[in-house]
């Protein structure tokens, strides 16, 4: 990912390695505990089958989420909500893998989106970079084999630093 073109530095970075999908589990549970989260923009990056999907819907479910999670791959966009006594937290899980055009995050009605409260979770970001915000958080997952991911987390806001604590 080139966040070059952001002009925007990491403020802090993690490693992490998740030896299995369990690993992945655990710790997209943590995640779903930080009391920032509901207001955080956060991009996945990996190669196909990297487990992206796999980690937002671990995520998702530690939130609450009921029901079938799919990849929104031909839908760009999956609207999901989970419940929070002060009332439902909204999550709009993106994937640009398809987008080509950037007329087309204004026809689709993504600045709205954006503009609102709730939760982003963003695949395939560099598609769309020049239309997105700046992330809070980014995280690169590389397959090592079968089961086991490097990852690398970087925080480019004061919301993207709590997560990662």
């Amino acid at each position: 990912m080139n966040h070059d073109a952001l002009i925007v530095e990491s403020l802090q970075l993690k490693n992490l390695v998740w030896p299995n999908e369990n690993a992945t589990q655990v710790w997209a549970t943590a995640l779903a505990t930080s009391a920032t989260l509901d207001y955080a923009t956060i991009e996945l990056h990996g190669a196909l089958g990297a487990g992206k999907t796999t980690l937002v819907r671990h995520l998702l479910r530690a939130l609450g989420v009921q029901g079938r999670i799919k990849s929104p791959s031909y839908a760009v966009v999956e609207p999901h909500s989970a419940p929070r006594p002060q009332g439902d937290l909204s999550i709009s899980h993106f994937d640009f893998y398809r987008f080509t055009d950037p007329r087309e995050w204004e026809d689709a009605g993504f600045r709205e989106i954006f503009a609102a409260p709730g939760l982003k979770l963003i695949e395939w970001a560099d598609n769309a970079r020049t239309a997105l915000p700046v992330p809070d958080l980014a995280i690169h997952i590389k397959v090592e084999n079968d089961d086991s991911r490097t990852v690398m987390l970087h925080a480019y806001t004061p919301v993207g630093q709590t997560l990662l604590a």
